[in-house]
Parts: C-alpha cells; structure tokens; sequence
C-alpha cells in the first residue's frame, strides 16, 4: 500500500459519503439543499444560519465535508489499529455507520448551538438509521477498495 492509498480513501470516502448524506437528509425531511445546509451551519450558528443566505449555505457545506472527511479518517484509522478483515467492509460498515448515528444525534448535535436531544419520527429514525448505515458502507467500501492499492 502506499503512503497517499489511506490519504486518497479518507478524502474520497469523506466527500461522497457526506454529499450523498445531504441528499438523504433532503429526502429524509422534505427540505431543500439550502436548507439542509443551513441547518449543518446551525451547529455552530443555531437559528441565525438561516438568515446568512448563501455564506452560511456554503459554511454548511464546508462542515458537512469536513466531518465526512474526519469521520472517514476515524474509519481508516480503526481499520489499521483493529486489523479489521477487509473482506468483511459491509459488516463493519454497518457497525460503523451505527455508532456514526448515536454520536452524531446524541452527543455532536445535543454539544452544538442547536443543543438539542433528537426527537424522532418512525420515517425520521427510519430514514437517519438507514443514511447512517449508507454512509458508513460508503466509507467502508471506498476504504477497503483503496487499501488495496500498491
């Protein structure tokens, strides 16, 4: 493997997960981009993200591809600590995306400026559970396909 293989897995496993993310947050709750995007922006900005228009849309943007790329980094690095079989990407990818889900509803979410606790639908849990589960096979996939380069 070479050096760059975990550098090229994280940065591509972390933007495609986290822009498909965005467009399963879109079908989740019926919104649009904007409004998805200003809702990440209100992590660090709550309600006042909405009325930065286009700025705080792409402050949005910037966070949502910054987190895919660290929660991707953090995937790569378990994978190289644990010696994760890579055979087995879409178990772990499942793992993986399941515990994405409880840290990001239960702690990132509740310690941001919404400082809320979720509160689900059965469509809405439904929905996140599964785009949780996407996007950690996403990195999964991506991560075992790259890990094989030499």
């Amino acid at each position: 493997m070479t050096p760059q293989a975990p550098i090229k897995a994280i940065l591509l496993a972390g933007v495609v997960a986290a822009t498909i993310d965005i467009g399963a947050a879109c079908l989740i709750y019926g919104r649009s981009i904007p409004f998805i995007l200003h809702s990440i922006a209100g992590g660090l900005l709550a309600d006042r993200s909405f009325a930065g228009g286009a700025r705080t849309a792409i402050l949005g943007l910037v966070l949502q591809e910054g987190m895919g790329t660290v929660i991707a980094a953090i995937y790569v690095w378990l994978c190289q600590v644990l010696g994760l079989p890579k055979h087995r990407w879409p178990l772990w990818g499942i793992v993986y995306g399941a515990g994405i889900f409880v840290v990001m509803n239960y702690v990132v979410v509740p310690l941001s400026a919404w400082k809320s606790f979720p509160s689900f639908s059965a469509w809405t849990l439904a929905g996140n559970i599964a785009a949780m589960f996407l996007f950690g096979l996403i990195v999964a996939f991506i991560a075992r396909g790259r890990a094989r380069e030499t």
